[in-house]
């Protein structure tokens, strides 16, 4: 199970996270970073099953800033909630996100992993730090708007062909600015990974983890 640790920002705010480490062998570390809905026991999921593939696995409460323990649910007043709280610490995620990477020493091998707000993070992590081996994208909305930045590491990249949120326009236009990301599209909707979510897709959450752990392992 994770833990909840605490850990300063450069500025010197103090936010919350949940980190696991694995059972044994150290692979490397990753960052998990949120949806919309705060770290909430999805993500701590997330953090575990990190961790039990041999990763130390850490996920920021980006939320922190707007207010302690913020957990929202998967309805419409989460999203809405989600959307206000995420455009009110939006602008210093990336800061927070660079605190708990200096967690990680810096000969361990280091990724970033994000879903939704946190899938566009991680793009942007990936175009605007240096020192991570790679980055894993799922269905961040941004990446079609930010199609023109240049990742400084591998990517990998995760989309639903039926997902409202990402029109398949958007994506394709990623996709052809960027031939390097490593892309996947699935018979899916927006956040079909999350298995608390009425959007989850057993198939496509399985594939797409299994290609997240083959492009960690490769990189």
């Amino acid at each position: 199970m994770a833990d909840i640790i605490y850990l300063p920002s450069s500025d010197g705010f103090t936010f919350s996270a949940a980190k696991a480490e694995p059972p044994s062998e150290v692979k490397g570390g990753v960052i998990i970073l949120q949806e919309i809905f705060g770290l909430n026991t999805h993500i701590c999921e997330v953090v575990d099953r990190f961790a039990a593939q041999g990763w130390l696995a850490i996920a920021p409460a980006l939320f922190d800033r707007a207010g302690e323990n913020i957990r929202l649910n998967y309805d419409a007043e989460g999203i809405e909630k989600g959307r206000a709280v995420k455009e009110e610490v939006d602008s210093v995620a990336e800061q927070d996100i660079a605190a708990t990477l200096g967690l990680l020493p810096e000969d361990m091998r280091r990724y970033v992993v994000g879903f939704c707000w946190g899938g566009s993070l991680a793009w942007r992590m990936a175009c605007r730090t240096d020192g991570l081996n790679g980055a894993v994208s799922y269905y961040g909305g941004e990446l079609p708007a930010l199609k023109e930045l240049q990742a400084n590491c591998p990517v990998l990249a995760h989309f639903g062909r039926q997902d409202q949120s990402i029109p398949m326009e958007g994506v394709e236009a990623f996709i052809a600015a960027q031939p390097e990301v490593d892309s996947h599209i699935y018979e899916a909707g927006h956040g079909f990974n999350c298995d608390h979510r009425g959007q989850y897709d057993a198939e496509a959450a399985e594939l797409a983890m299994a290609r997240t752990l083959g492009f960690m392992d490769s990189h």
